[in-house]
């Protein structure tokens, strides 16, 4: 293959994936302010300013498109914290704190979908409510394994691990109900600012956890001296 088809190869499918993404996010909309079965593909063509016949050169079905928003709302986000939490070079607080910007980002970015199928998980079809209820699970399960191995390491406080867990998600999940994105409002400020209050309800107090800087490692042991000095002298 030359360059030339190459870069041909790779405009068609960067086309492709705006394209399919424009299509979902419009279906998006559509399902929930119609309902799915109250939503039509001419409807869902009408709204991406398409034909029907090209929206089926995109999509097969319109079964199709709701199978690639819960791939979406499941599958890849589950991917993107696996990504996160497998990387060695990270402390477990810096897994946490990467694992809720993934989710935050998505949820402010792509709201509608989220709330379709939070709203509608119970009337999808079985594969589908399956493959999404398996995909919440596998975020759970990694969320609670960060936690554990931040229990572990001493970074965090000894808290019930299913319980953090579901609270982290739940605070990461919310956003996709409240945040409007704009220019005054971008969305990597709120993703930092929800990932810090993530960490703050579990690090130690005065911990440095994640830190190999020698003068915050110095801190922190001075701050323990200090500690145990005040619970010896109660003796």
């Amino acid at each position: 293959m030359t360059s030339d088809e190459r870069a041909g190869r790779l405009r068609r499918s960067t086309r492709r994936d705006l394209v399919e993404k424009e299509i979902l996010a419009h279906a998006s909309a559509l399902f929930a302010e119609k309902g799915y079965a109250g939503t039509t593909p001419q409807q869902i063509a009408d709204s991406v300013g398409m034909s029907r016949q090209s929206l089926y050169y995109y999509m097969s079905s319109k079964e199709d498109i709701l199978a690639k928003l819960v791939a979406h709302m499941t599958t890849s986000v589950v991917e993107r914290m696996r990504e996160v939490v497998s990387d060695t070079a990270l402390t477990p607080t810096e897994k946490l704190s990467g694992a809720v910007k993934v989710i935050v980002t998505d949820r402010a970015t792509r709201p509608l979908e989220f709330r379709l199928l939070d709203r509608s998980a119970s009337s999808l079809p079985e594969a589908l409510t399956k493959e999404y209820l398996d995909g919440r699970r596998q975020a759970l399960a990694i969320m609670q394994s960060v936690i554990a191995k931040g229990n572990a390491a001493g970074e965090f406080r000894a808290v019930d691990e299913r319980v953090a867990a579901l609270s982290i998600l739940g605070m990461c999940n919310w956003v996709a109900w409240w945040f409007e994105p704009g220019d005054d409002h971008p969305v990597q400020p709120v993703a930092e600012q929800i990932a810090a209050n993530a960490v703050a309800m579990l690090v130690k107090p005065g911990s440095t956890a994640g830190t190999n800087n020698p003068l915050d490692l110095l801190d922190q042991l001075q701050h323990d001296v200090a500690a145990l000095r005040d619970v010896l002298s109660e003796r």
